[in-house]
């Protein structure tokens, strides 16, 4: 494996470990999508990896080189990893051109005309960063954390202060920097759309312990528990049999006539279907629908039942 992480565990204050016994690893060139809520570790995470944290326990393997364990700390300066941040931190009195190769090894200068083409930057080399839209911006922290050949490539939040009409160009462009360059690539995000977009596998934490990793669709159709299944998207709950299953809003549809009866309570445009929200013994459901439903309207639904997915535990389990 090109990166491995065994048995990591970080705490800022004896007893509260932020990550706890922490195993996965990654192929070369493909990209994880970190997933959870505020203060779940993702971020301590990447300081661990790039070394601006120590680790309490674990080992930290990369490219074949250990950067962290009982005994070895490489220093952050000495580890090959490029990390982005969301705010695009590039020097205000400075062009495009001198942000990218700011202390830059002779030896990567080489890569210059290439990065600058790939990232469509070649006509924007003399601007300075006030002159640079966010997207331009973003990609200029890209280039120059790409230029340098880094082994792993850190994207903390790197579309959260894009504007949403340029948001998703801006991240497929992105995409395709990263996979024509196949670079290894750890993104943290709180966009569901950013992960199943453009990740190869998803790693979802949770008070810092690692509740799945996969790829986007069995993350999304076969999740391993409730807490998953919820991040990942919208849940529909029904009892059946006197146990608990749930089924996606996609897996169901509106009849003319069924057993199911649901209460509309919203319905709103998305751009290409509505949206409906509603309740079914008292739990609130979602659907999707080509046409509009009125609102106080009751509506029949029907699903198959291969669509329904049933956990050991209870989701509230997941959240207390």
């Amino acid at each position: 494996m090109y990166l491995e992480v065994k048995g990591l565990a970080k705490s800022y204050k004896k007893d509260k470990p932020i990550i706890k016994k922490l195993d996965f690893s990654v192929n070369r060139g493909e990209i994880i999508s970190f997933l959870g809520e505020s203060g779940s570790g993702k971020t301590t995470f990447l300081k661990c990896i790039s070394g601006l944290e120590n680790i309490d326990s674990g080992i930290i393997k990369l490219n074949g080189e250990i950067l962290n364990d009982e005994n070895i700390f490489v220093m952050p300066q000495n580890r090959k990893i490029g990390f982005v941040f969301q705010d695009y931190p590039l020097f205000p009195h400075l062009t495009l051109k001198e942000n990218i190769v700011f202390n830059l090894e002779n030896k990567y200068f080489k890569y210059y005309k290439n990065m600058i083409e790939l990232s469509g930057l070649d006509q924007l080399e003399n601007r300075y960063p006030h002159q640079l839209s966010g997207g331009e911006q973003q990609r200029a922290c890209i280039a120059r954390a790409l230029i340098r050949k880094p082994d792993l490539l850190l994207l903390d939040e790197p579309f959260s202060n894009l504007d949403s009409n340029i948001k998703f160009s801006i991240r497929d462009e992105i995409y395709k920097i990263i996979k024509e360059t196949k670079t290894t690539t750890i993104l943290v995000t709180h966009d569901i759309n950013d992960s199943m977009n453009i990740a190869d596998k998803i790693l979802i934490f949770k008070a810092g312990v690692l509740q799945q990793y996969d790829n986007p669709h069995n993350m999304y159709c076969e999740p391993i528990n409730c807490y998953c299944a919820k991040i990942l998207g919208d849940l529909n709950q029904i009892e059946i049999d006197n146990k608990i299953y749930y089924i996606r809003p996609e897996k169901l549809q509106i009849v003319k006539n069924s057993d199911i009866k649901l209460v509309v309570e919203k319905c709103f445009f998305q751009g290409k279907e509505y949206k409906i929200q509603g309740t079914f013994k008292k739990n609130r459901w979602f659907l999707f629908s080509p046409h509009s439903v009125e609102i106080n309207s009751e509506i029949s639904i029907k699903f198959k039942k291969t669509d329904l997915i049933y956990f050991d535990n209870l989701c509230s389990n997941y959240f207390d």
